[in-house]
């Protein structure tokens, strides 16, 4: 078995040092692999991403047990700058973009975040602009004004520039319609595939993660029920009924209290 590049292990999480937002994660992350941490709204998914981002402080939220590794090193020990430079880098849920700012000035902020030579943020552009061309065909316009699927891409493809070793998606699909959902996922695969990019991606739409995914993770009110190969998780029924709240089927046998 390769050694993990994220491991999570055992991880609580409270906000305001009083509303417990996980009280019990763990799964691990291969290197190469798409993992996919499935769940309602509200199961945890988020705060869980915004910890291995070190990004709850800034919600006044912490850790309270556990320990998140990256590539074998104690995240706690880095800032979310840090993390960034080493190859962890996050997209927020939200499509966060510079509004006043170009398609194309949004992408080229990744590359100063990791500090890029021109040279390289120029074959970067090139690169991401391959992978998305309707960015290539919008890099003029202000990102405030361009569609929600072209503001999601512009996400991505600031994190892109940033050359990352492991890939923090959190809702990519949430507002957008189901075909620049299948085309974004379709993308993040062949990244995948073309450049071994490792991607952790949290996801409501169950469906759509799991066609594109190798492993899945269902969490539930803040604890990590179940991980397998996503097609065996697809392919329960009984589970997508359970952790999605899509009917009064009782609990799965794998669900603890």
């Amino acid at each position: 078995m390769a050694h993990p590049l994220l491991s999570v292990d055992g991880i609580a999480a409270s906000y305001n040092g009083a509303v417990v937002a996980l009280t019990s994660v763990t799964f691990e992350v291969a290197p190469g692999e798409i993992l996919a941490l499935l769940g309602s709204n509200g199961a945890g998914k988020s705060t869980i991403l915004k910890a291995v981002s070190r990004l709850l402080k800034a919600e006044r939220g912490a850790l309270t047990a556990g320990r998140i590794s990256f590539d074998g090193a104690d995240t706690a020990r880095h800032g979310p700058g840090d993390l960034v430079r080493r190859g962890l880098v996050p997209v927020l849920e939200g499509r966060h973009c510079f509004r006043s700012l170009t398609i194309e000035d949004n992408l080229v902020t990744g590359g100063i975040g990791r500090g890029s030579s021109r040279a390289e943020a120029a074959a970067d552009l090139e690169r991401i602009y391959g992978y998305f061309p309707r960015l290539a065909e919008k890099r003029r316009l202000a990102a405030g004004l361009a569609s929600g699927g072209e503001q999601q891409m512009a996400a991505i493809g600031r994190a892109l520039m940033g050359r990352p070793r492991l890939l923090v998606l959190d809702e990519p699909s949430m507002g957008l319609a189901p075909k620049i959902v299948e085309d974004i996922f379709a993308t993040l695969r062949r990244l995948n595939a073309d450049e071994g990019l490792t991607i952790l991606v949290a996801e409501q739409n169950s469906a759509v993660a799991l066609r594109h995914a190798d492993r899945a993770v269902v969490i539930e009110n803040g604890v990590s029920v179940l991980e397998g190969p996503a097609g065996e998780i697809a392919a329960r029924g009984d589970i997508k009924a359970f952790y999605l709240g899509l009917s009064a089927l009782p609990p799965p046998a794998f669900a603890q209290a």
